[in-house]
């Protein structure tokens, strides 16, 4: 103990800055250091967390970006699909109207070749009648006698059939 003497230290004031010091290192811990660590420790679970949470959101995000390309990349072709079918409706379509559209016009075409001949007979018909009352006309003014209906009949049809042949 002389030791400790010689070098200027004195037991009760060693022993009386021993008792403040670890009364002061209580209190500080007691109230100071132990809520800090406490919260440096919540923070440092909180950050741990985020960290995991990050994971699982990178992961997800991931997920769903491949998702998002199988869907797009099924929309793309279930499109593509409804284009060539629609193409092909458009197509059958075309060919009906087209068909329908010709039987129309054949239809059309032929009626008018029956209209035309219709026309063409009446037309006649109408030509031999006014020749041969031209005939019978030109019969009576050239003989200068009156022709009985029957003869007027009988020349009629000569002419007619003069005509036909």
């Amino acid at each position: 103990m002389d030791a400790l003497g010689t070098l200027g230290i004195q037991w009760k004031i060693l022993l009386a800055q021993t008792i403040s010091f670890s009364i002061v290192l209580f209190v500080l811990w007691r109230f100071a250091y132990r809520p800090i660590f406490a919260m440096l420790e919540a923070r440092r679970e909180k950050i741990a967390e985020s960290l995991a949470n990050t994971e699982k959101i990178k992961a997800q995000l991931a997920k769903t970006e491949t998702d998002r390309q199988a869907v797009l990349s099924q929309a793309g072709d279930l499109a593509d699909k409804m284009i060539e079918e629609a193409r092909a409706a458009a197509a059958r379509v075309r060919e009906v109207e087209t068909q329908k559209a010709i039987a129309a016009a054949e239809q059309i075409i032929a009626k008018a070749r029956e209209a035309t001949a219709q026309d063409h007979t009446r037309m006649l018909d109408e030509l031999k009648r006014e020749v041969g009352r031209l005939v019978v006309q030109t019969t009576t003014t050239v003989t200068g006698k009156i022709l009985t209906p029957e003869d007027q009949r009988r020349l009629a049809e000569e002419t007619e059939k003069q005509l036909t042949a």
